[in-house]
């Protein structure tokens, strides 16, 4: 692969295949096929049967009316008997009140999950077919009961929800930064011998996604299985629409999953947003860092970007080859698992504690990611350390946070100084007086943008993955992350959340009065439809 030796913006730029797509207008097709447009195409149709049959409607008023209540009735009826949060039902309430018509068929078409209810059929097929995929090491969970940690006990609910099995011959490594995650994901490449699974919600075109393509292309020659798995968004944002094809002439297995289409579906809403990388079954990425060179700190958007990831090297590595292989073969007419699977891990020279990958989906009704975050939060005697990039709770959610803190847990929350989106961070905001009052801790990273999803506890317990702290990791992506209990690398996270720390400013009464003016009006609107977000 070739480079021009001119620089734009601190980036090489590529001459050849995988400089694939001119420069154009990106998320046009994404916003004309979300949720807020068809909101938008609903009331303007309400608006207009209204102009055109007011005479009619004149006449008609009070029966229009009571249709209209019992509309609204029967809206209301609905969401409180349904296992919806109460966040997401208030939302609804209020949407429904303003809006009657607009807002039941709008809950009517989310409900109904039209055009995916066959995907959400073909997920739970695959995680039945492939419940006893990866074994439970024998012994590992009497030795997990014996530390009266309970970490047993998640466990058991992980299992019910997935394959999720707790590992002790598995060694992490910690990266603090994107950069230290790029350097040893390219040194683990180069020693591919079998196969290597990709599977990552962004793919950019640059310095980063190229200087591993030049491996992928090289590995394929080799003789190495290679496949990669991305989010179908980046077809409208990213990537070209051929990107797989070109990338299947070179001999990379390639899918985008679930890619744009022009017809209107609820579908679009659940998206793949995890990282995984594996490597013969012996080696596994995890954490928040994409394939795009702002990760990396190559590109400046956003101030520095603070974003971690984890390495595995031992058994647990199977769990992440698992997951990537049932969102491969959703599609697949034939699904195939053992020959992967089969693959085992060398056993690491100095594995320590137990190690538990986990998945998160989105078309059941288990709320995995954020029953393990509330596990810890409400297991925790010392202290709990986060970092996220976004904060935008549900009710539980922000509960477990007080009540940990009010029990006098030290509750410490680190957040983006620099936001990448200003409705969510302005939403974020709004949590930040309710949190600080109940003895919660809040900092903004003040050099940057915060991507981390870093959870930290008592020098026992850390997550490290995609998972945000917001409606769309809770509720409708697709997610993954790591979960440990007594590694060696947790000093390690927790060493890297006070160097963070340190960098960053408090978040007191006196600056939430100080707030601009922007974010304090954005905020209490955009509050009434947080989980629509």
């Amino acid at each position: 692969m070739c480079f021009k030796g001119e620089r734009r913006k601190g980036v090489l730029i590529m001459d050849d295949v995988y400089r694939l797509a001119k420069p154009r207008k990106k998320g046009l097709l994404h916003l004309v096929f979300s949720r807020f447009f068809l909101v938008l195409v609903l009331v303007v149709l309400q608006i207009i049967l209204a102009i055109v049959f007011y005479g009619w409607l004149e006449n008609l008023l009070p029966f229009f009316s009571f249709v209209l209540v019992l509309i609204t009735l029967g809206g209301v009826i609905y969401l409180f008997n349904s296992g919806m949060d109460s966040s997401a039902k208030l939302t609804w309430m209020f949407v429904i009140a303003i809006l009657p018509v607009s807002g039941v068929a709008f809950l009517i078409f989310t409900r109904v999950n039209l055009g995916h209810r066959k995907i959400q059929d073909r997920v739970g097929e695959l995680i039945s077919m492939t419940k006893d995929a990866v074994s439970q090491p024998e012994g590992v969970m009497e030795k997990l009961a014996a530390t009266r940690s309970g970490t047993d006990d998640l466990v058991t609910y992980l299992n019910k929800s997935g394959c999720f099995p707790a590992f002790d011959q598995t060694e992490v490594t910690y990266f603090p930064l994107g950069e230290d995650k790029f350097a040893a994901l390219l040194v683990e490449l180069k020693k591919a011998k079998s196969f290597i699974f990709m599977e990552y919600f962004i793919i950019d075109e640059g310095y980063m996604w190229g200087e591993i393509l030049k491996i992928l292309e090289q590995k394929v020659k080799d003789g190495v299985e290679v496949r990669v798995l991305y989010d179908g968004m980046l077809e409208v944002s990213t990537l070209p629409t051929n990107y797989r094809k070109l990338l299947e002439e070179r001999g990379i297995r390639a899918k985008a999953f679930s890619p744009i289409k022009p017809f209107i579906s609820s579908h679009y809403n659940y998206r793949d947003h995890r990282k995984i990388l594996v490597i013969d079954g012996k080696v596994a990425f995890n954490g928040g860092v994409n394939l795009a060179d702002e990760y990396i700190n190559r590109r400046e958007r956003f101030g520095h970007w603070k974003d971690t990831a984890v390495m595995l090297k031992g058994d647990a590595v199977k769990s992440f080859t698992l997951m990537f292989l049932q969102m491969w073969n959703i599609d697949e007419p034939k699904p195939v698992f053992d020959p992967w699977l089969r693959e085992g891990g060398d056993l690491p020279e100095h594995p320590s504690g137990y190690v538990i990958p986990y998945g998160d989906c989105p078309l059941d009704n288990d709320k995995v990611g954020e029953t393990v975050y509330m596990d810890i939060l409400n297991r925790a005697e010392d202290y709990v350390h986060i970092m996220t990039p976004y904060l935008i709770l549900d009710g539980e959610l922000e509960t477990a946070l007080k009540y940990a803190a009010q029990r006098g847990v030290d509750v410490k929350i680190i957040l983006p100084g620099i936001p990448d989106k200003e409705m969510p961070y302005a939403l974020a905001k709004m949590h930040y007086k309710r949190l600080i009052e109940a003895g919660v801790k809040i900092y903004e990273y003040t050099p940057g943008f915060v991507h981390a999803k870093v959870f930290t506890s008592d020098d026992r317990k850390a997550v490290v993955g995609t998972i945000n702290l917001d409606y769309r990791s809770l509720y409708h992506h697709y997610e993954c992350a790591t979960y440990m209990f007594e590694t060696a690398c947790i000093p390690e996270i927790e060493k890297d959340f006070q160097n963070t720390l340190a960098r960053c400013s408090e978040v007191t009464e006196q600056t939430i009065k100080d707030e601009k003016l922007f974010y304090k009006v954005a905020g209490s609107l955009l509050q009434f439809i947080a989980p629509l977000l």
